[in-house]
């Protein structure tokens, strides 16, 4: 499998990437504002926050203790806790992308409410990132919300 590119060359983390996530192929950046004028959507409209593991997430922020060993364990799932949504990612090629950022914003590369489409995908993008498997849609992560007591599946 390819290494991805070394954070030195990558654009700054201003820049919108186009990357295969753990889940599909998406936007990622640490900037709100660039994803959101690539998806064409409203800059208070919130992103996906992806972390390269669960002491990363617990610098900014807080997961229910009896959920804790599921968030670090579970794959291609997202959590939202007190209405911010996140994933962690323990392992993979997005994983070692993601590991010298600590996090990415992520968004899946298509226009707001649309299907991937490799042509508007590649013309938002600052920059590109494939390794052999290539850039390919697959299903979206489940989505659990999840409070002090219980969870509920949202998707």
């Amino acid at each position: 499998m390819d290494r991805p590119a070394s954070p030195s060359r990558l654009p700054g983390l201003t820049g919108v990437l186009l990357v295969q996530t753990d889940t599909t192929v998406g936007f990622v950046s640490q900037n709100a504002e660039a994803l959101a004028r690539a998806k064409s959507r409203p800059a208070a409209k919130p992103f996906l926050k992806t972390f390269a593991s669960l002491k990363v997430y617990k610098q900014t922020g807080r997961i229910p203790a009896r959920f804790k060993r599921e968030a670090r364990r579970r794959e291609k799932t997202t959590y939202i806790v007190k209405g911010g949504a996140f994933r962690i990612v323990p392992a993979g090629s997005y994983h070692r992308l993601l590991r010298p950022y600590g996090w990415l914003y992520s968004t899946s590369a298509n226009a707001a409410g649309g299907r991937f489409d490799a042509a508007y995908a590649f013309a938002k993008a600052d920059a590109v990132i494939e390794d052999a498997r290539g850039l390919y849609e697959t299903a979206p992560s489940i989505i659990y919300q999840l409070n002090q007591q219980k969870k509920r599946r949202i998707r």
